[in-house]
C-alpha cells in the first residue's frame, strides 16, 4: 500500500519581512547593551481596569508607556542622540516613537510601523487617541507603510544596495528621524500571560524598549507584603553613545514614572 504523501501549504514570503530582517542586520553593527528591568505596574493597571469598568473604554497601555518614555528622555536628550557623518552628536528636542500596529487587510494581518511624533510634549490622552485612530483606520497613518509602492520597489532591490542606503541613513540623523523616529517600543509579551523577557536581535535606535510579559509577584508596598503585577521590560541602549551612569539614571527615571502611573493621574 503506497504511503500517503505529506500535506503542506506553500505561502509566498511576505515582502514586508525583508524590512524586519534589514533592521536586525543593521542593528547588529551597534554595540548595544540591554538592561532587564522589573517594573511594578500594579497602580497603572488598576487605574486602566477601573476606567474600563466605569466607562467601557480600554485605555492604551502602549500609550501609557510612551508617555513615561517621552518624559524620561526629556530629562536627558543624550538618550536618543545620533551621530552624523562628521561624528558629531545630534540631540533632537522631540521624541518620535515608532510602534508596530497589527492591521487587517483583505483578510490577512500585517504589521504597520507607525511613528507617534513628539511624545515628550503630548498628553497621554493625545497619544492614546492617535493609536486608536490608526488601529481603526490604518490609512490615516502618515508613516511609511509596507504596502506603499515605493517601499515595495525598495525592498526588491539587492541586499547590498539596501545596506548602502541604510548606512547613509544611519549617519543622517534628520532623515533617520523623519523615516523611523528617534526611539521605539516593541512588544513580545503584552498579548500573552505570565512573565517573560524579550531580547532584541539588534536595533537601529540609540535607545528602545522591548516589552515582555506581566505576572503577579510578591512585593513589599509601604512596608507590607502584597501581590503586585510586575512587567518585564528590556531597555536597549547604544553603548557607543551612552555610558553606564546616564543609562542607569534614565532607567531609574523611566521605572519611577511607570510605577507612579505618570500620565494617568486624571483617571485615578
Amino acid at each position: 500500500m503506497p504511503k500517503p504523501k505529506p500535506t503542506y501549504e506553500i505561502r509566498p514570503f511576505p515582502l514586508s519581512r525583508r524590512l524586519i530582517i534589514d533592521s536586525a542586520r543593521t542593528g547588529k553593527r551597534k554595540n548595544m547593551i540591554s538592561a532587564l528591568v522589573e517594573v511594578d505596574v500594579t497602580n497603572a493597571r488598576r487605574i486602566i481596569s477601573a476606567h474600563k469598568a466605569k466607562t467601557g473604554e480600554a485605555l492604551s497601555f502602549t500609550a501609557f508607556l510612551m508617555t513615561c518614555l517621552g518624559a524620561a528622555i526629556e530629562q536627558d536628550k543624550l538618550i536618543q542622540a545620533c551621530r552624523d557623518l562628521r561624528g558629531r552628536l545630534v540631540l533632537f528636542d522631540e521624541v518620535d516613537c515608532t510602534i508596530i500596529i497589527e492591521i487587517d487587510f483583505e483578510g490577512q494581518k500585517f504589521p504597520l510601523a507607525h511613528i507617534v511624533r513628539a511624545i515628550n510634549k503630548r498628553s497621554f490622552r493625545s497619544i492614546h487617541d492617535e493609536i486608536r485612530l490608526i488601529q481603526s483606520n490604518p490609512q490615516a497613518s502618515q508613516s511609511m507603510q509596507f504596502n506603499d509602492g515605493m517601499m515595495g520597489a525598495f525592498l526588491l532591490l539587492p541586499t547590498f544596495v539596501r545596506d548602502i542606503f541604510y548606512r547613509f541613513l544611519a549617519r543622517s540623523p534628520q532623515r533617520l528621524k523623519k523615516q523611523v523616529g528617534t526611539t521605539m517600543i516593541r512588544s513580545v509579551g503584552m498579548v500573552g500571560i505570565g512573565s517573560g523577557w524579550g531580547m532584541s536581535p539588534g536595533s537601529v535606535y540609540t535607545t528602545d524598549l522591548l516589552v515582555g510579559g506581566i505576572a503577579e509577584k510578591t512585593i513589599v508596598l509601604d512596608g507590607k507584603v502584597a501581590m503586585g503585577e510586575i512587567l518585564n521590560l528590556t531597555v536597549n541602549l547604544d553603548h557607543d553613545i551612552i555610558d553606564g551612569a546616564p543609562a542607569a539614571r534614565f532607567v531609574s527615571s523611566l521605572k519611577q514614572r511607570i510605577e507612579s502611573a505618570h500620565g494617568l493621574e486624571e483617571y485615578a
